[in-house]
């Protein structure tokens, strides 16, 4: 039903002005529209997201949305160097973080996790 059907992400921001900034200044995103809502509608890598108002945002405490990145020590530190801290995350037997990151014990694989402005969770990583 859904198979050819794009799946466009939704987060939500408390402050508008303080979330436009921040994926500004960090992730060097800069919204492709406004609507009158104060919805922020972002293009990233073929696909689409948007940041839009609500007063429950950061309360979700799982992974909201994630950026996949063949170059990913590269990406890791752009965003280091924009000022974006890394969560330390422990999954028991699979592995904990170093320095932020969690990757195979190949270290093919990599991820890791950071908030944005308003809280919400997101993710880099290299797996496909």
């Amino acid at each position: 039903m859904f198979g050819n059907t794009p799946l466009h992400p939704v987060l939500p921001a408390s402050d508008h002005e303080r979330a436009k900034q921040w994926y500004a200044e960090k992730l060097g995103l800069h919204p492709v529209e406004e609507d009158k809502y104060g919805g922020l509608q972002y293009e990233t890598g073929g696909g689409t997201f948007l940041v839009y108002l609500s007063e429950i945002a950061g309360t979700n405490q799982a992974t909201a949305a994630g950026f996949r990145d063949d170059d990913f020590d590269a990406a890791i530190a752009t965003l280091r160097a924009n000022g974006v801290t890394f969560e330390d995350v422990d999954f028991g037997e699979m592995g904990s973080s170093v320095d932020g990151v969690i990757s195979t014990p190949d270290g093919k694989d990599k991820a890791a996790w950071f908030k944005d402005s308003e809280g919400n969770i997101l993710s880099l990583s290299t797996l496909g």
